[in-house]
């Protein structure tokens, strides 16, 4: 083992010590495992095909996987065919280029949540380059305040009970917010509703791309990302090619699995963006910039994502919905949230993080921390199995590739 190993085993464990002894983390963590468990069972006896679907989802991942480059240029032409900008972005240095490529500097950007946005660090990265960049997820919000990554990949501030957003916010606001949760809510409303409006640039992921039409699916509750990528001028989607299915059908099929295991019967607002805002109603000649974007970027990011399609070992991890349930499952989650985790959490976290987000160095305290247990196969609506995953990662880490 070399001494960097050594080392980020050292800071890792300490960190995951602290978090396990850390009230807030399990208060907060605790609500959230009986409310997920609740609601979930609630949804899947009001929807009892999904489990079902859910199987249906499993193949058409697969399949996607085992032509993900077919699809990606399907995609790319896609986009271009709906007048918006196709770019490729082989890693992440790359994928940061191209979207300060795009924005430039001295912008207003309003972004919404993530997990690939965290991969890249880019809004430290536009921010280092002379941008104001504002996170307008409730949870990313309060973490951009607090100087943190997140703690879930579905609920970023899962860790953070309300008494302490009382605590950021009254400091950040610079007035008394009280520690109810509707008041926390508000003043956050009102402090970005500006923004949307005034900024110059706004940005999303997605979570499923079907690429025989380009349409980018977007699930959300708070309406922060249509306001996001309505308003401002220019609209960049900024997504990994896992995402990727081949039709609109089929990229619905996978975001109502998604949604249901990620607590919802059916979410607030399901985004459907294909290009540029346009109209025909003059003469029935389509215009381009109507009410919304006048010009639309795609960026698919790559960065280690086809190698990992291409290991039969490893694949079937980048069948992740990132519903998140997995989490609430796992028992090292339960009392570390997602310290449990380098930018991706868990056990699903750790293999991410070993080929993606930080390589094996990171990710080894991750791999020895995963119990094996399992649990979390048994919530994974696409059954990865983890377990399996970390032994093989563990090996590798005793005798080499």
């Amino acid at each position: 083992m070399t001494v960097d190993l050594r080392k980020d085993f050292v800071t890792y464990a300490k960190s995951l010590n602290d978090a396990s002894k850390d009230t807030n983390i399990r208060t907060a963590i605790s609500r959230a495992v009986t409310s997920y468990r609740n609601t979930v069972a609630e949804t899947l006896e009001r929807f009892p095909h999904t489990p079902e679907l859910a199987v249906e989802v499993q193949e058409i991942k697969r399949q996607a996987m085992a032509n993900l480059d077919q699809l990606l240029e399907q995609a790319m032409a896609s986009v271009e065919r709906n007048k918006g900008k196709a770019y490729y972005a082989k890693d992440h240095q790359a994928a940061l280029e191209i979207a300060l490529g795009i924005i430039g500097r001295n912008k207003t950007v309003v972004k919404g949540k993530s997990m690939l946005g965290e991969e890249l660090h880019l809004r430290e990265y536009l921010e280092e380059n002379g941008n104001e960049v504002w996170e307008t997820d409730l949870g990313e919000f309060i973490l951009q305040l607090r100087k943190e990554r997140p703690m879930h990949i579905l609920s970023p501030s899962i860790h953070v009970p309300r008494e302490q957003v009382a605590e950021v916010f009254s400091k950040f606001f610079q007035k008394e917010v009280q520690p109810d949760i509707a008041e926390e809510v508000r003043v956050v409303r009102e402090f970005l509703r500006e923004k949307y409006f005034t900024a110059d640039v706004g940005i999303s992921g997605a979570n499923v791309v079907a690429a025989d039409t380009g349409a980018m699916v977007i699930i959300e509750n708070e309406g922060n990302v249509r306001l996001a990528t309505g308003a401002p001028p220019v609209h960049i989607v900024m997504v990994g090619v896992e995402k990727l299915v081949p039709t609109f059908q089929e990229a619905m099929k996978v975001a109502e699995v998604t949604w249901r295991y990620a607590q919802y019967g059916v979410p607030g607002y399901v985004n459907i963006v294909s290009g540029p805002s346009k109209t025909g109603d003059i003469e029935k000649v389509t215009t381009y910039g109507a009410h919304g974007p006048k010009e639309f970027y795609v960026i698919f990011v790559d960065n280690g994502r086809s190698e990992m399609a291409q290991e039969d070992k490893f694949s079937q991890a980048l069948h992740c919905l990132r519903c998140g349930g997995c989490m609430y499952e796992c028992p090292v989650f339960q009392v570390t949230a997602g310290h449990f985790g380098h930018i991706y959490m868990g056990g699903i976290g750790a293999i991410w993080t070993a080929f993606v987000a930080g390589g094996m160095e990171k990710a080894a305290p991750l791999i020895y921390s995963c119990l094996r247990c399992g649990r979390c196969v048994e919530r994974c609506p696409m059954s990865i199995e983890v377990p399996a995953m970390i032994g093989e990662l563990r090996k590798r880490i005793v005798y080499g590739k």
